[in-house]
C-alpha cells in the first residue's frame, strides 16, 4: 500500500488533502515538515503532501526543504479552507473564552475572533490544537480547526466558516523520491525548477532575459538565502509549460549559462483551479 505523509496530527487541512489525493494510501502524521522530507526521501514507494502557500497569508515557508531534499513534484492541489470554531459538545459562543489554533488560521478569522472578544492563543497546528481542546472538557475553550477535525475528536462546530474571506485556498505539492513526469500533451502544465546564480552583476536580470524572448510565462519567482548566509542565494521557480515544449527548452537553456546549480522538480498538470 502506499503511504502519504503529512505534517500535523489527523483532522488537519493535509490529513485532508491527502484523502483527495489517495483515500485508499496509509495516511501517517509527522511531528514536523522536515520529518516528513526526511521519511519520503528514505522510503519510494511514498509520498508527501505539503501545503507550499495560501492565497490569503502567502507562504508557508517550506522552501529550504524544497532545495535540500530536491523531492519530485508529482502535482499540485489546491484546498479550499474552511474555518471552523470547535468546542465542547453542548458549549455555545457565550461561554468560550480562549480560541486555539495555527497562527495562520488565527490571522485568517482575526475579524471573527475581534468581533466576539476572543483571547487568542498560538499553537503549532489547527487539528492539534482541536485535540488540546477536547481534552481539556473545558467549555470556555475552543480551537479553529476543519470539520474533520470536529469528527476526529468529538467536538461541536459552534460555528461555521468563520473566515474572513471567502474563497480561500492552500495550494499543496505532492511529492516524492521517484522521478516521473507527464508526457507532453494538449494539457496544461507548471514546470518547476530551483537555481542558483554565477555571482556577477545584473545576472538574474541576464538569466531571465530568455524567458521574454521566447515568451515564457513565470508564475512564481521566490529567492531564498542559503543556509548559513545572506551573500548567497537561491531560486524557486515555475513556469507556465512543459519541458519538452521547444520554446520552455529554449528559456532554460539561456538561463542554464548564468547558472551554478540547476534542478527540475518537476513537471505536473496545472490543478483546474487555476482556470478560475
Amino acid at each position: 500500500m502506499n503511504k502519504i505523509f503529512f505534517q500535523g496530527a489527523f483532522g488537519a487541512y493535509s490529513h485532508l488533502a491527502a484523502l483527495s489525493i489517495d483515500s485508499r494510501a496509509e495516511i501517517i502524521p509527522c511531528k514536523t515538515f522536515d520529518e516528513c522530507f526526511l521519511r519520503a526521501s528514505r522510503d519510494s514507494n511514498s509520498k508527501i503532501i505539503i501545503p507550499e502557500s495560501n492565497r490569503i497569508t502567502g507562504n508557508i515557508g517550506i522552501e529550504y526543504l524544497i532545495f535540500e531534499y530536491r523531492l519530485n513534484i508529482y502535482s499540485e492541489y489546491f484546498q479550499k479552507i474552511e474555518h471552523n470554531l470547535l468546542g465542547i459538545p453542548g458549549s455555545k459562543i457565550s461561554d468560550i473564552k480562549d480560541v486555539y489554533s495555527h497562527g495562520q488560521a488565527l490571522s485568517q478569522c482575526s475579524g471573527f475572533i475581534k468581533s466576539e472578544g476572543l483571547i487568542e492563543h498560538v499553537r503549532a497546528d489547527t487539528a492539534g490544537s482541536a485535540e488540546m481542546v477536547s481534552q481539556t472538557k473545558d467549555k470556555t475553550k475552543a480551537a479553529i480547526a476543519s470539520s474533520l477535525s470536529a469528527k476526529t475528536y468529538n467536538l461541536e462546530i459552534i460555528k461555521k466558516n468563520i473566515e474572513n474571506e471567502n474563497g480561500n485556498l492552500t495550494r499543496f505539492l505532492v511529492m516524492g523520491k521517484n522521478i516521473s513526469q507527464p508526457d507532453l500533451g494538449n494539457k496544461k502544465y507548471i514546470t518547476s525548477f530551483l537555481f542558483k546564480l554565477k555571482s556577477k552583476p545584473a545576472a538574474l536580470y541576464q538569466s531571465l532575459g530568455g524567458f521574454a524572448i521566447n515568451g515564457v510565462n513565470l508564475t512564481k519567482l521566490q529567492s531564498y538565502p542559503e543556509k548559513n548566509t545572506f551573500d548567497s542565494y537561491f531560486f524557486l521557480c515555475d513556469l507556465d509549460g512543459h519541458i519538452e515544449d521547444p520554446k520552455v527548452q529554449k528559456s532554460l537553456e539561456e538561463l542554464g549559462l548564468h547558472c551554478q546549480d540547476f534542478h527540475v522538480l518537476g513537471v505536473f498538470e496545472a490543478d483546474k483551479h487555476r482556470e478560475k
